[in-house]
């Protein structure tokens, strides 16, 4: 669909950005003060797990399967832990560890080890000269940043409707030792909200790395965050693996952040036995034990995958209108006008968001100026370099409805006074 300001005659282009300015300045007027920055629960979802907190007094027998939970011991977490975090993930219990409250934390950990010790009896990557790690993009900001405080390269991979490029992918991972991991968020994908398909994750189980120690960074952060209908279903990756005759070749993170309570969840790490049992001897040299107080907690609370499915559908309820309000003011505004296109995922916690070529930095600006936060422009690609500066995330989730529909009413603003305006410079 072609650029409408691009279409417009001079004198229609400059009554279309007066009118804009206009608008604009309206908005400024208000003075308004709404951050969609990150991709946060509400309030009204961190209430829903606000029972949790009742579960545990005093009086409470502070045993797990028969076994201490207040004191030192089960360095893989309790058992009834492992036992509901292997049941999100759609694996053995035997071969999960649940440790802390951060899965960026465990996946940080696994970089750092491979960089100071290596993977498999392999070299350090510290040792292994220049280093690099995939990146699809648009992607995950706070993954690109964890290798890129090592000094490994990050390279950006182009993403697709059904997951990243796996030509590209393959390219790099099966002709590059230097290429040692790539970065996933195989559900409900950060940003663009898409699921890969079962043609890509079968792909990915088929790899044949050209370094021994290369692993799969395999996020599932969103796998039980649906918000419309049954949601999308996403191919068990280790199941893709195993029927490639591959074996140690992904690490696969979870947590409760967004289920629970944000930085006070559970966090999880599943992999193959070999690879699970360098994992733990990681872990031991860093922690005696995890955390279990809040373990017991959560599966007391969540109890097992169909409660956690039930809690999910009260956060649905909650998050669902909000990502409808994002599509009806978005179609609104700007369907028709050839200046953007969005995403519209059934789950997850961001809608991706193209503009012109040129234009994310300057909307993002904008919309700064006129009392809205969004993730900085360029954010979801390595180093904050979007080449065509067109990617913008959309959080919808913190805002309350109220505030989400004024944020968006002042997104179409902007978007279209920058976009105008972009036609008027190239002219």
């Amino acid at each position: 669909m072609p650029n409408m300001y691009e279409a417009m005659t001079d004198s229609e282009l400059d009554a279309a950005i007066a009118d804009l300015e206009a608008q604009a300045d309206e908005v400024r007027a208000l003075g308004l003060k709404l951050d969609m920055a990150r991709g946060k629960p509400s309030p009204e979802q961190t209430a829903l797990s606000r029972p949790m907190l009742d579960l545990l007094t005093s009086e409470t027998d502070l045993t797990d399967e028969g076994v201490a939970v207040d004191n030192y011991g089960l360095p893989d977490g309790i058992p009834s832990a492992r036992k509901l975090a292997a049941q999100i993930l759609g694996v053995d219990p035997a071969n999960v560890v649940v440790n802390g409250s951060s899965s960026l934390n465990l996946m940080h950990d696994l970089v750092c080890r491979a960089y100071t010790h290596g993977i498999d009896g392999n070299e350090p990557w510290c040792r292994q000269g220049e280093v690099k790690f995939l990146c699809p993009a648009p992607g995950y900001d706070r993954h690109f940043t964890v290798t890129a405080s090592y000094g490994i390269k990050n390279i950006p991979v182009p993403m697709t409707p059904d997951g990243p490029d796996m030509d590209v992918v393959r390219e790099y991972v099966e002709n590059d030792p230097q290429v040692k991991g790539i970065w996933c968020v195989p559900m409900y994908a950060n940003p663009t909200g898409i699921t890969y398909s079962d043609e890509t994750v079968r792909a990915f189980g088929a790899l044949k790395p050209a370094a021994p120690d290369f692993r799969i960074f395999w996020d599932n952060a969103y796998c039980v965050h649906t918000f419309e209908g049954e949601g999308d279903h996403l191919l068990n990756i280790f199941d893709a693996v195993h029927e490639a005759g591959n074996k140690n070749l992904v690490y696969e993170f979870g947590s409760t952040a967004k289920v629970t309570f944000p930085s006070s969840g559970i966090a999880f790490v599943t992999a193959d036995p070999d690879d699970m049992a360098q994992i733990r001897a990681a872990f031991s040299t860093m922690r005696v034990s995890p955390e279990k107080i809040g373990q017991l907690a959560h599966v007391k609370f969540l109890k097992d995958l169909d409660g956690v499915r039930a809690h999910m559908k009260r956060h649905a309820a909650i998050v669902g209108p909000r990502f409808a309000l994002v599509q009806q003011k978005l179609n609104e505004g700007l369907g028709g006008t050839g200046v953007a296109t969005w995403t519209d995922p059934k789950g997850g916690y961001f809608v991706s968001f193209d503009g012109p070529e040129g234009s994310a930095k300057a909307i993002v600006a904008l919309m700064a100026d006129l009392g809205v936060k969004l993730t900085g422009a360029g954010a979801t690609w390595p180093y904050g370099e979007d080449p065509k500066d067109t990617n913008i995330r959309i959080a919808p989730t913190f805002p309350s409805l109220e505030e989400l529909g004024q944020a968006l009413d002042v997104f179409v603003v902007a978007v279209k006074l920058v976009s105008a305006r972009l036609a008027k410079a190239a002219r």
